[in-house]
């Protein structure tokens, strides 16, 4: 029916945007990490090898969106493609990433003291776990989880995805590609500073679409004698004329 395609064209479309926004906000708060910490730092701090890798473990995450659940309120009403609504949401919820990265470098240059390969290996894990999971916040204007769920999906996609790339810098092939096991200490801290990030996050996003959603209109009461004089400019109030018949 035309009504379920119009639906289905709205849950694309709002699909879509969930991925335009995490790539444009991902992508700018990484690349201002990586400007911050080459002006800082004495050695890179990832190798363009593991950023394309990065991006990889990122992209492949984010193959399954086109099968997340839609919220309700977004299938009620047509969307449109705003730039400057993307670009006000890339420059806000990019420098949080980069804050982030930011505090992650700092602890583990000086509270930890890594070498190159060990900081590229925390660094690796704490970006992938941070630009991955936050697709379950912004995915929703609703609480995500307890009043909006992702499908199935998505969830094992974006959960195996964090799984390998915890996994990698751990694992033998660790020294090919250019890590080493990351301080365990560091490692420990991992699990609360992803979900202040996760937190810090949500309470943005709540703000920042406050900020760009339109208040709803006011109706205004119908008043029946303004309907009936506007319709009486449109109304006949003489019969009119019989047809007629033509003579034979």
């Amino acid at each position: 029916m035309l009504a379920d395609g119009v639906v289905e064209g709205r849950r694309t479309f709002a699909n879509t945007i969930k991925y335009v926004r995490m790539g444009t906000s991902s992508n700018f708060g990484n690349m201002f990490s990586v400007t911050v910490a080459s002006a800082f730092l004495p050695f890179l701090p990832m190798l363009p090898f593991q950023i394309l890798l990065n991006n990889l473990l990122y992209d492949t995450s984010q193959l399954a969106i086109p099968t997340d659940h839609v919220d309700p309120e977004q299938l009620l009403r047509p969307s449109h493609w705003d730039v400057a609504e993307i670009r006000r949401f890339m420059l806000r919820f990019g420098p949080i990433s980069s804050a982030f990265d930011i505090a992650s470098f700092a602890v583990l240059i000086w509270v930890f003291h890594a070498t190159a390969p060990a900081f590229r290996a925390g660094w690796f894990i704490e970006s992938i776990a941070t630009q991955t999971l936050v697709v379950f916040v912004i995915r929703t204007l609703r609480v995500p989880f307890l009043r909006s769920r992702p499908s199935r999906t998505l969830a094992v996609s974006v959960l195996a995805v964090v799984v390998v790339g915890i996994a990698l810098p751990l694992s033998p092939m660790a020294a090919t590609l250019g890590f080493a096991t990351p301080p365990i200490g560091f490692m420990a801290l991992m699990v609360p500073f992803v979900v202040v990030y996760l937190v810090v996050v949500d309470v943005a996003k709540l703000f920042f679409f406050r900020e760009v959603t339109p208040a709803p209109r006011k109706l205004r009461r119908a008043r029946p004698h303004r309907i009936h004089r506007i319709a009486a400019r449109w109304s006949h109030h003489e019969p009119l004329p019989a047809p007629q018949v033509p003579a034979p």
